[in-house]
């Protein structure tokens, strides 16, 4: 493996020789700058550099992709389809069958791909300028970023001790800022901290705000607010067959919400967002949903025989999570370097999410197979702990 170094979130992109010809020659950037909105200048991107290493655990992937058999279905199908049409602009079908996995309307049903474009949807269709987004901190980092390019005002209210939610002060800032939106992310992404039962209903019933509940990872663990979809049309719920649905790289996702809601959302994203072939995929995993949900039980039994067994490590603090990740703080070694070594060392990429003072000192890792796992055992055994020369790290099995 490379001695470069691991790449990070920081890491500058590689420098390009520039093309020949008059397209090598730029005229001086300001100008088209000067044009861009002050507020979008100031936001960082979101943007992550990742090369393949030998075990990937830094984006709460699915540690195992789709069964051949699965991917020669959606290829089929796919494959019967005109691919000189566009692909459906409502797909019905495909709606009706959602509406009955999750138990909401088909009418109140927007798909998206992936559900980060319905989070824009939604925040665009919300937002006005000044509006404020109440959010716990730390989160998924592209609520901020989304906010601040509509215009909006982000407002960050810390997690509780441990990084658990604290319903009481997301409502005291929702009231006293007359927030638009407040945002559930739950289990939250990084900490894994997920909502305490009967929190939505109280922050819907003592604010006046959309409250938009991001629930990327609760197939993992934790409460469902789709419920309260039936009690108040200030709930939209998201969710993606990214993560449990092993189907990142194929992109879809849908916001469940009041039918009249839903329309209004829709207006948020581009006219034919999902290809046929995501749709013939989103399809199939209906189609198998037992099967893939069988396979999301088995993840969580294996989170629940490693994290035991992480806390035994030296130098750790592990946080609660419902999530397939968990978040650790590293004492004693920093965590830039426990991630470097991590990676050189050993082949095992998580995220560095520390260069943020709520995260300082934090790593992300991803739960994969049990293999992966039993490795990040033994590598922050050696890397972390006094002991790791004579006992080779905490053990998996036993």
């Amino acid at each position: 493996m490379s001695r470069t170094g691991p790449p990070t979130d920081s890491t500058p992109a590689r420098q390009q020789h520039p093309p020949p010809g008059p397209a090598g020659v730029l005229p001086d950037a300001a100008e088209g700058l000067a044009l861009v909105k002050p507020g979008v200048r100031a936001q960082a991107a979101y943007t992550l550099r990742a090369p393949t290493p030998r075990r990937k655990l830094n984006q709460n992937e699915c540690p195992e992709d789709l069964p051949p058999e699965l991917k020669q279905a959606v290829l089929e199908g796919a494959a019967a389809a005109p691919w000189n049409r566009y692909p459906e602009f409502v797909p019905t079908a495909l709606i009706d069958r959602l509406a009955g996995h999750y138990g909401w309307r088909g009418d109140g049903i927007v798909v998206g791909n992936g559900s980060n474009e319905l989070i824009q949807a939604t925040l665009s269709v919300v937002l006005g300028p000044g509006d404020t987004v109440v959010a716990p901190a730390p989160t998924f980092s592209l609520y901020r970023l989304l906010t601040g390019v509509l215009g909006g005002r982000y407002l960050p209210v810390p997690l509780g001790a441990g990084f658990a939610y604290e319903p009481d002060r997301l409502i005291a800032a929702a009231v006293q800022e007359r927030a638009q939106v407040v945002v559930l992310n739950s289990p939250n992404n990084p900490t894994g901290s997920a909502l305490p039962d009967g929190a939505v209903e109280r922050i819907v019933a003592e604010t006046g705000a959309l409250v938009l509940c991001d629930e990327a990872y609760q197939d993992f663990g934790g409460s469902t607010a789709i419920p309260l979809l039936a009690r108040s049309s200030r709930v939209v719920v998201l969710r993606t067959f990214s993560k449990a649905m092993g189907m990142a790289g194929l992109r879809f996702g849908l916001a469940l919400a009041h039918p009249e809601v839903a329309r209004e959302i829709a207006k948020g994203k581009l006219p034919y967002n999902v290809n046929l072939v995501t749709l013939h995929a989103a399809a199939v995993a209906l189609d198998h949903a037992p099967r893939l949900a069988a396979r999301t039980r088995a993840l969580v039994e294996t989170r629940e025989r490693f994290l035991p067994r992480l806390r035994r490590i030296p130098g750790l603090t592990v946080y609660p999570t419902a999530a397939n990740f968990v978040l650790i703080r590293c004492h004693g070694v920093p965590a830039r370097e426990v991630f470097r070594r991590l990676y050189e060392e050993y082949g095992i990429l998580v995220r560095d999410v520390s260069n943020s003072a709520e995260l300082s000192e934090c790593l992300r890792i991803s739960i994969g197979t049990e293999e992966d796992m039993k490795a990040v055992l033994e590598a922050l055994g050696a890397i972390l702990a006094r002991e790791a020369n004579d006992t080779g790290g905490a053990a998996w099995h036993g």
